[in-house]
C-alpha cells in the first residue's frame, strides 16, 4: 500500500490537476454520475482501473454471465430517448450486451473524454484547510478536488482463496471477477471449478459442454431457480416501452426498486399446502428472484421459510438423477433466501452429464493446489486448468484497498475495523465531502442495482447542488446520525432471518472479516423516502459548514 503521508504537491502546483468533482470507477454508477454532474457544468475527472466502462460486466467475462435482474428494468431510466431506442435482446441480458450498453450510454452522453482508464487509485487524502480530497494513481496522476465520488461497486474485490501451492500450478488459473477479454476455450481440457455461488451456477454449465471432464468443488450447495430465459417478444418490448413511465414509478415504490415485485401480505402458513404448492411452482415456472417475496414472512418465519426450501429441494432431487448427487447438492445449512438466490440455465441437470464430477470439499477439504491439480484430504484431482469462482470481499473490499485518509491522518481501513459506518450509506463521518455510491448501509445489492445507483446519484447530485448555491464547502456525515443509522439497519437486519447465514452480506466468505450486515432491508422505498425527507430537512444528520 502506498504511503499516503508522503508529501503531495503544493495545491496550486502545476503537476496538480483540479476539478470539481473526482468520481473513482466507471461502472453504472459512475458513468450516470458523471452525467449528472457535467450538468451541473462542473468540472469533473473519472479514474477506472479497468480498460473500459461498465463495472462488474468489464471485468465479468465469464462463460454464462448474465443479470438476474430483467433486462428492461435493469437499465437507466434518467433518458427517456436512451430508453424507448435502445433494444434488449433477451428477458435476462448477457455481459457481452449488457457491456454493450454501458459502451453505448458512454458513446450517447460522450463520456469518455472525462475518463481515464488503466488507472487505479491508491490513495485519497482529505486536506481540512482546502476541505479538498487530492488522489493519486498508480500512473502518477495527482488530482485534487472539493468532492469525491467512490462509485467502486460492491462486487468488484475479487477473492482469490490462498491455498497452499497455489501459484505452483503448472496449468491455467482463473477467477470469474477477472476473465480474459479473449475469452478461454476449455475445449478437450481437464477442469475444475471451486465455488457454487452465483458465478459458479452461471459458469458451470457452459464450461461442462466444453471440457472433456469437469470437476466441481463444492463446500456449500445453493439454491437455484431456473431463469426462464427466452428472447423478447416484440409486442412485450413495445407495450412496455409504451408504459415504460407508470413501470418506473411502480419500481421506485417497491422494496427491490423492480416494478414486478409486488409486497406480498399472505403468511406461507396461512394457505393450505396444495394451494401454497401451486404458488411455488407458478414462481419456480416464471423464474425470477423474488420468489421470497411470495409470500410476506419467507424471510422472517423459519417455519414459512422452511416450505419455500423444501419446495425447492424438491426440484433438485427431481432434476439430478443420482440420488446420492443430488442430496450433495441440496441445500441444507441455511434459509432459502438468506443468501442471494441465484437463477441458472440448466445447473442442476449438468450433473447429469457424464463428464460431470461433483466433489463435496466439506467433507474432504482442499489441502493444497499441486503444480499438477487440486489435492483435497482424499485424493489428488490432475487438472488442466482451474477456475475460482470465489466472489468477492464484498462492499467494503474496493473500498478499503484504496488509502483513504481524513485530515487527522486516520484511515478509513482503521474506522472500519469493526464494520463499516454508514450515514444512509452515502457517507461516513469523520470523512468530509466523501460520497460513496450503493455503499454500505444502503439497500444496493438487495435490490436492482441500477434502481439504486440512480436513486444515489440523483441524491448526491441535488446535495452538491444545493452545497455550491450556499456556498459550503464542507459537509460531513454526523456522528450521532451514523450511530443511530447503523443501530436501525442492524435491528431491520435482526428482524430477519438473513444474518443467521454465512453470507458475503456479513463477510462470513473472507477470513477476518468483521461479521456485521452490510446492507440496508427495508426496501429501496422506504429509504428512498428516508433520503428524501434528510434532504427536506437541511440535510438533517449532516454537518454544513463554509
Amino acid at each position: 500500500m502506498p504511503d499516503a503521508t508522503q508529501t503531495l504537491p503544493d495545491p496550486g502546483s502545476s503537476l496538480v490537476q483540479t476539478y470539481d468533482a473526482i468520481i473513482v470507477g466507471a461502472g453504472f454508477g459512475g458513468l450516470y454520475m458523471l452525467h449528472r454532474l457535467r450538468g451541473l457544468g462542473l468540472r469533473v475527472r473519472v479514474f477506472e482501473a479497468g480498460g473500459g466502462v461498465g463495472g462488474t460486466w468489464y471485468w465479468n467475462r465469464y462463460p454464462g454471465a448474465r443479470c438476474d435482474v430483467e433486462s428492461l428494468e435493469y437499465s437507466y431510466s434518467f433518458s427517456e430517448d436512451l430508453q424507448q431506442q435502445w433494444d434488449w435482446k433477451e428477458r435476462y441480458a448477457s455481459q457481452p450486451e449488457i457491456l454493450s450498453y454501458a459502451n453505448h450510454v458512454a458513446d450517447r452522453f460522450d463520456l469518455r473524454r472525462d475518463i481515464a482508464f488503466d488507472t487505479r487509485v491508491q490513495s485519497a487524502v482529505f486536506d481540512p484547510q482546502g476541505n479538498a480530497w487530492t488522489l493519486r494513481t498508480d500512473r502518477g496522476d495527482v488530482a485534487r478536488a472539493r468532492h469525491c465520488i467512490m462509485a467502486v461497486g460492491c462486487l468488484s474485490l475479487p477473492r482469490m482463496p490462498e491455498f497452499p501451492g497455489r501459484d505452483t500450478f503448472e496449468g491455467r488459473l482463473y477467477h470469474t471477477g477477472l476473465w480474459p477479454s479473449e475469452g478461454v476455450d476449455f475445449s478437450g481440457l481437464r477442469v475444475g471449478v471451486i465455488g457454487t455461488g452465483s458465478s459458479g451456477i452461471q459458469a458451470i454449465p457452459p464450461i461442462a459442454r466444453q471440457a472433456a471432464h469437469l470437476h466441481v468443488f463444492q463446500r456449500t450447495p445453493n439454491y437455484s431457480l431456473p431463469a426462464v430465459n427466452h428472447p423478447l417478444d416484440s409486442q412485450v418490448v413495445a407495450r412496455v416501452k409504451a408504459e415504460y413511465a407508470a413501470l418506473r414509478e411502480r419500481a421506485r415504490k417497491a422494496p427491490a426498486g423492480v416494478a414486478g415485485f409486488a409486497i406480498p401480505t399472505r403468511s406461507a402458513l396461512e394457505d393450505p399446502a396444495p394451494v401454497r404448492q401451486q404458488v411455488y411452482e407458478d414462481g419456480w415456472v416464471r423464474g425470477t428472484t423474488g420468489f421470497t417475496r411470495l409470500y410476506k414472512d419467507l424471510l422472517t418465519d423459519p417455519a414459512a421459510n422452511d416450505t419455500a426450501a423444501e419446495f425447492v429441494r424438491g426440484k433438485i432431487r427431481s432434476i439430478v438423477k443420482d440420488p446420492a448427487v443430488a442430496e450433495r447438492l441440496t441445500p441444507t445449512d441455511h434459509f432459502i433466501g438468506t443468501k442471494r438466490i441465484c437463477l441458472d440455465t440448466d445447473y442442476f441437470e449438468t450433473y447429469n452429464r457424464d463428464n460431470v464430477t461433483l466433489v463435496d470439499v466439506r467433507r474432504a477439504p482442499i489441502e493444497a493446489i499441486t503444480p499438477r491439480g487440486i489435492r483435497t484430504t482424499e485424493r489428488e484431482y490432475p487438472l488442466d486448468a482451474i477456475v475460482m469462482a470465489t466472489g468477492f470481499d464484498a462492499m467494503t473490499g474496493a473500498l478499503l484497498a484504496i488509502d483513504i485518509r481524513n485530515g487527522a491522518g486516520a484511515t478509513l481501513a482503521q474506522k472500519w475495523a469493526g464494520g463499516p459506518r454508514t450515514y444512509l450509506g452515502l457517507m461516513t463521518a469523520g470523512f468530509p465531502n466523501l460520497f460513496v455510491i450503493a455503499g454500505p448501509g444502503s439497500p444496493s445489492v438487495l435490490t436492482n442495482m441500477i434502481s439504486s445507483i440512480e436513486q444515489h446519484v440523483d441524491w448526491i447530485t441535488r446535495c452538491i447542488e444545493h452545497l455550491r448555491a450556499r456556498g459550503i464547502t464542507r459537509m460531513e456525515a454526523d456522528r450521532t446520525a451514523e450511530e443511530q443509522w447503523v443501530e436501525h439497519v442492524n435491528t431491520v437486519a435482526d428482524q430477519t432471518l438473513l444474518p443467521r447465514a454465512n453470507s458475503w452480506y456479513v463477510g462470513a466468505n473472507v477470513p477476518g472479516k468483521p461479521r456485521v450486515f452490510m446492507p440496508y432491508l427495508g426496501g429501496l422505498h422506504v429509504y428512498r423516502a428516508r433520503c428524501e425527507e434528510v434532504a427536506a430537512r437541511d440535510y438533517e444528520g449532516f454537518a454544513l459548514s463554509s
